[in-house]
């Protein structure tokens, strides 16, 4: 039995939770965020008690899975329209500053050209400093999926660490040639 798919989920901080057909719709002061879940699952919600639960309809390995797998979304998915999920990225390097104008993520990190990311319209993305990224929103895979494209442009190197890293992010520093005499 799947541990984490038996928990019913609770519904906090005014977010309202509706099921359509197989359509999950979370609504809550954050935002608006809607899941479309597997057959193999059933999901109900009792506004007697606050929570949502997760069946599933037998013991097949697909549906073991995708028991725990749509509770977790469920939660997840509350969590982001109550208080939202945010991740905050470093730019590191001599020269190297990221900045925002009109809708548009601008990254000067070490290349010839400056690099540009358009900021999705659900996502709240600001620069607090020249050298600080913060994205912010309410869907955990819209943000964390943003933070590592961002990343993913000029990630840290290992002799020196330059480049753009999660904040609080470990990069492990190689030695380099000078080492080895």
């Amino acid at each position: 039995m799947s541990r984490i798919g038996q928990k019913p989920v609770k519904i906090v901080g005014g977010a309202k939770v509706s099921v359509s057909n197989r359509t999950i719709n979370v609504e809550g002061p954050k935002g608006k965020l809607a899941f479309e879940h597997r057959p193999e699952v059933s999901v109900a919600v009792d506004d007697a008690a606050n929570e949502v639960t997760v069946s599933r309809r037998d013991d097949e390995r697909e549906s073991r899975a995708f028991h725990g797998l749509t509770r977790a979304i469920v939660a997840n998915m509350i969590v982001g329209v109550t208080e939202g999920y945010e991740r905050k990225l470093e730019v590191v390097g001599v020269g190297y500053l990221a900045s925002i104008q009109s809708g548009t993520l601008q990254l000067r990190v070490g290349f010839a050209n400056e690099l540009q990311v358009k900021i999705p319209s659900d996502l709240d993305v600001t620069c607090p400093d020249q050298t600080h990224i913060t994205v912010k929103g309410c869907d955990k895979q819209r943000v964390g999926q943003f933070a590592a494209q961002v990343r993913s442009l000029r990630k840290p190197e290992p002799y020196k660490g330059k480049g753009i890293r999660y904040q609080g992010e470990q990069v492990k520093l190689k030695p380099g040639k000078a080492a080895s005499k």
